[in-house]
C-alpha cells in the first residue's frame, strides 16, 4: 500500500533540521477536521444538515448550515492540542484566539471551511481550504496584525476535496501532493505525487455573466479563447465553471488550464472577490509549487502584504504560458 499522509509528513520532518513534530500534530489536527467535515457533507439530507442558516458572514453572504458547523468542527478539532497561537477564518469576523486553558503553539492558520458551499444543495464539489504561518516570535496573544503576512512566509498550504473521492492536496514548499481517503481504513493515501501544471492548455474558467463589467485586457484574452483558431489562437478552448475554487484548481492541478477571478466593475469598491489569506494565498502557493503561476493581473498574489483579515484580490492562476498571456495583456495597458 501507498505511504499514508502522516507517514509522508512525518518523512519530510525529519528533513528539517531541529523539527520538533509540532507541525506534524498540527497537520494530523487539520487532517482530522477535515474527515469529519467529509463525513458530514457526505451525509448531507440525511442528518439534516443542507439549506441556508439564516445568518450572513462577515462578507455578508448568507452562511450556509454547513458553513457554520463545520467552522466550528475545524477549530474544535485544532484549539485544544498546543500547536496554534490563534486562528482565522471566511466565517468570523476576528481572530480566534486559543482559549485560556489550552497550551498555546508556534503557528496560525487561516481556512475557509466550505469552499464552494453555495454549491453543496446540489451535491457538486466543495472543499475546504487551510494556509499555515508562523506566529511571530515572543508573540504569546496574536492579534490580526500578526497575521498580515505575504504568502510567501508560508509554511504550508493545502485544501480538501470533497467529491466522488474526498482528496487532501498539499505544499510544504517542496512540490505538492495529493492523499486520497480509504473510507474502510479511515487514513489518507498518497495516491498523486508530485502534482504538475502543465505550462500549456486548452481549457479556461471564468464567470462569463460577468463579462460587460470586466476591464479589457481580460475581455481581451477570454474573447481571443471564445474565437479560438478563427481568432487568431493556434487552438480552439473549452470553459469551464464550477463556482467553487476547490474544484476549479484541483482540475488544474489535475490538467491544466486557467482560472481567473478577475477585477470588474460591478462593485467598484470590492478590489476583487476572492479573500487573500485563506484562498488566494494558500491557493497560490500550490499552484506555484506545481510549476503554475498565480497573479492579480499586475503582480504576484503572493508578494502582497495583506492589509485586512478579510482582504480581497484579484485572481488569475494555472497553466503558465495562458497566465504569462494575461498578466503582459495587463501590463500593455
Amino acid at each position: 500500500m501507498s505511504k499514508s499522509l502522516l507517514q509522508f509528513i512525518i518523512e519530510e520532518q525529519r528533513n528539517i533540521p531541529g523539527a520538533t513534530g509540532d507541525f506534524t500534530g498540527l497537520l494530523n489536527d487539520i487532517v482530522s477536521a477535515c474527515k469529519q467535515i467529509a463525513h458530514d457533507v457526505n451525509k448531507g439530507a440525511l442528518i439534516g444538515v443542507l439549506g441556508s442558516a439564516g445568518s450572513e458572514n462577515v462578507q455578508g453572504e448568507t452562511q450556509k448550515k454547513l458553513d457554520v458547523i463545520t467552522n466550528e468542527i475545524f477549530i474544535k478539532a485544532n484549539e485544544w492540542s498546543g500547536h496554534l497561537a490563534a486562528m482565522a477564518s471566511e466565517e468570523m469576523d476576528d481572530i480566534y484566539p486559543i482559549p485560556a486553558q489550552y497550551p498555546k503553539g508556534k503557528y496560525l492558520v487561516t481556512f475557509d471551511p466550505l469552499d464552494g458551499s453555495s454549491n453543496i444543495d446540489v451535491n457538486i464539489s466543495v472543499g475546504t481550504i487551510f494556509s499555515i504561518l508562523r506566529c511571530p516570535e515572543g508573540v504569546t496573544e496574536p492579534t490580526a496584525a500578526d497575521f498580515m503576512q505575504p504568502g510567501t512566509k508560508q509554511v504550508c498550504a493545502g485544501y480538501a476535496l470533497y467529491g466522488p473521492a474526498t482528496m487532501i492536496v498539499l505544499t510544504t514548499g517542496h512540490g505538492v501532493n495529493g492523499f486520497t481517503l480509504d473510507r474502510d481504513v479511515g487514513d489518507f493515501f498518497l495516491t498523486h505525487p508530485n502534482m504538475s501544471i502543465p505550462a500549456d492548455t486548452a481549457e479556461f474558467a471564468i464567470n462569463m455573466s460577468n463579462r460587460r463589467f470586466w476591464e479589457e485586457p481580460v475581455q481581451r484574452y477570454v474573447e481571443e479563447c471564445v474565437k479560438g483558431k478563427d481568432g487568431g489562437r493556434e487552438k480552439n478552448f473549452n470553459m469551464r465553471w464550477v463556482a467553487s475554487m476547490v474544484a476549479e484548481v484541483h482540475r488544474i492541478l489535475t490538467r491544466g488550464g486557467i482560472f481567473m477571478y478577475p477585477f470588474d466593475t460591478k462593485d467598484p469598491t470590492k478590489p476583487g472577490k476572492l479573500r487573500l489569506m485563506y484562498e488566494a494565498n494558500p491557493m497560490s502557493f500550490i499552484v506555484e509549487q506545481a510549476g503554475g503561476l498565480s497573479s492579480t493581473g499586475r503582480g504576484r498574489i503572493m508578494e502582497i502584504v495583506p492589509s485586512g483579515l478579510h482582504q480581497r484580490v484579484p485572481v488569475i492562476l494555472g497553466s503558465k504560458n495562458e497566465v504569462e498571456r494575461v498578466v503582459g495583456y495587463h501590463l500593455e495597458g
